[in-house]
Order: C-alpha cells, then structure tokens, then sequence
C-alpha cells in the first residue's frame, strides 16, 4: 500500500496536517499541496510539499501529472463563519471556484477517490438532535452555503460523470497530537478551546461567553467536540472505502455527545489547574442553541468509532499548547 500516493489539499493545516500523520501510518504517502495562507510548513512531516493555490489549474496540473496521486484529500478552505458574512466574496473564490477548479484538475488525472471535508453548518439551525444525515441543508452563513455548493456539485459529478467523493461533515474540531508534534494553530486564533487555554495561561485577559439564556442544562451553547485524529482516522477509512470501490456518500463525524460552553471551561480550569477570569456576554446572531451529531452512520458503513472523549481532548490541547514554542 506504500505506493498509494494521496494528494492532500490544505494538508499544512490543522485537520490536514493531522490526516497526513494518520495516513502515513497507514501506509499511504502523503503528498501536502497548500499555498500556506493558513497552514504552516512546519506541520509538514510525512511526505513533500508542493506550494500552490487551489484555483492555479496550471500548478494543480503540474502536481497531478509529477505524483499521479490515486485519490485526493481536499481541507483547503477558509473556515471562520464571521470573517464569511464579513466578505462573502472571498469564501465564494476560494472554497467554490478553487474547490471546482481542482475537482477539475483531479477528474483529468483520473483520480480514483476524492474525500471531501465538509461541516455541520451545512444543515444551519437544528431542526431535530441529534442531526443524522437526512438532516436538511439550510446553511444559514455563506461559509455553510459554500460547503454545500460544492456537495451538490460532487453528486452531480458521481451522477453524471462517475467520479465518486464521500463527503465528511465535520462537527467541532479539537485537541492535538499527543505526542506534541503538531496541533492547533491559527492566526487570529478564534477557536474556543485554544482561547479558553490561553486564558489560563494569562496569554490573554479572559475567556467571554456569548449568551447564558439558552434552552440547555446550563444556559450555554451545546458542541459535540471531536477530537482532530478520529477526524483524522474517518478520512483513512473513507479513502479506504472508496478504494475498495464503495459509492459516493456523506457522513458526519462528531462524537454525538454534547457539552455545554461551562462544561468546556470547566473542564479546561480542572486539566490545567488554572482557573481563568470568565465575562458573560449576549447572544451572537447565528448561534445555533445545540448542535450535536449522529454519527450512525459513520460507525456502520465505516467501522469509524471516536476513540478521545473531552477530557482526553482537552489534555492533549493542552500539551501542545504549554510544550509548543511554534504557535506561542
């Protein structure tokens, strides 16, 4: 199976970077092609980095036609829902016109499978919990409608054209290696558990909450947080579902547990000992009450099973963050 090479697109970043670990070890190589707008080269450890940008047909041919990857992992999107109501038109370039123009570059090269990593915003406002896949898709940001664009244009794609994709729904991405060699970092970070963490290291002055008058057990927001190596983990299966000649399909992956904001921070105060000052804010617009998964689906077709749960998460977020010096 060493010869299997798999292309992963934004692979410098935080859940690529981690699929490329996950993938190596399964035997496959990681070819990383990433225009490090958001990724980082450092993160780079299991096969070479070909820099480019996803709507450069020209560079994606070039690297298509020096690997002849089998397959094509795809996580080079932007990804900050506020920064995408913000200006909508960049999110349209670069996650519809970039995504369309490498399915094209993939397609030409007779690339055999193309995982697709996709979120949970695509269904918007929960309108039954936990959301299975037959949840409908009323993305309410344009980061969302985005995502969505580019599902509906890979089943046209497997209807019309044969080329088969399994798109993966992602809930809360978290955590990090626990061995420390790469983990979350983003620049601004605006990911809940790494600011929450910096408040405890007084890296920052706080950690604010938006709204404390939701219908939940405690007032706060509910997230099914998902550990980035069982994301990382679901993308090796599904690659390897789709290399056994499975059809296309979608699954979410989140743990299908939820937690409260206060549950988070909580848990945070109690793995790193340091509790940190919290202000309660009002609700921001956009915010759904609950968002949890059902994640089934997953479990049956992919034989997929979350293995970290949030203290687990927490810990190895944790680690990198205190034992890192790249992101401090």
């Amino acid at each position: 199976m060493s010869d299997v090479c798999v292309l992963v697109v934004g692979g410098a970043g935080y859940v690529g970077s981690h699929t490329c670990l996950k993938l190596s070890e399964a035997g496959f190589t990681p070819v990383v092609y990433d225009n490090l707008s958001n990724g980082h080269g450092e993160f780079v450890k299991w096969g070479p980095l070909e820099q480019g940008d996803i709507r450069d047909r020209k560079r994606l041919d070039e690297v298509f036609a020096k690997y002849k990857p089998t397959a094509v992992m795809h996580f080079a999107a932007l990804i900050e829902v506020g920064e995408s109501v913000k200006d909508p038109a960049a999110f349209y370039d670069n996650n519809v016109v970039g995504a369309l123009t490498l399915l094209g570059a993939a397609k030409a090269a007779g690339v055999q499978g193309f995982v697709f990593s996709s979120t949970c915003a695509t269904y918007g406002l929960p309108q039954s919990l936990p959301m299975d896949e037959t949840h409908p898709q009323v993305p309410i940001n344009p980061y969302g409608r985005t995502k969505w664009i580019i599902e509906q244009a890979l089943s046209d794609l497997d209807q019309y054209a044969g080329f088969r994709s399994v798109v993966l729904r992602y809930f809360n991405a978290a955590g990090a290696d626990p061995e420390g060699r790469i983990g979350e970092w983003h620049t601004p970070e605006t990911h809940a558990i790494p600011l929450a963490i910096d408040a405890a290291l007084g890296r920052r002055a706080g950690f604010k909450v938006f709204g404390t008058d939701y219908d939940t057990r405690d007032g706060t927001c509910v997230r099914d947080y998902i550990h980035v190596l069982d994301l990382a983990d679901a993308h090796v299966r599904a690659l390897q579902y789709l290399l056994d000649g499975g059809a296309s399909d979608a699954f979410n992956l989140g743990t299908g547990t939820g937690t409260t904001v206060k549950e988070l921070l909580d848990t945070i105060a109690e793995v790193s000992g340091k509790p940190f000052p919290v202000e309660f804010a009002a609700r921001r617009d956009g915010d759904s009450t609950t968002l949890v998964a059902n994640n089934d689906k997953a479990k049956s077709v992919l034989g997929w099973e979350p293995g970290y749960r949030l203290h687990d998460i927490i810990q190895s977020a944790w680690n990198w963050h205190t034992t890192s010096n790249l992101h401090a």
